[in-house]
């Protein structure tokens, strides 16, 4: 756990949106439902190519209404 820098995001959120990539995929950890920057979210009218720091403040999931601080980073998406 110790690093040169600042510790490593070890997968949730956690509302430190700091040390998000843009490409990161987060999984809802109520539903697993999966925002991909890729896709955005067509339900909250959110476009592709939005990452999940730039979500509006009061999105949620669209599927089970859980918090955005809810979501967990999915490893091997664009961490590092």
């Amino acid at each position: 756990m110790n690093s040169s820098s600042a510790p490593r995001f070890e997968g949730s959120y956690l509302g430190s949106s700091a040390k998000l990539p843009a490409s990161a995929r987060l999984e809802c950890k109520i539903c697993w439902w999966v925002y991909d920057p890729a896709l955005g979210d067509e339900v909250w009218q959110i476009e592709p190519g939005t990452a999940f720091t730039d979500l509006p403040a009061h999105w949620r999931c669209p599927v089970c209404d859980g918090d955005a601080e809810q979501f967990m980073v999915l490893l091997g998406s664009g961490e590092g």
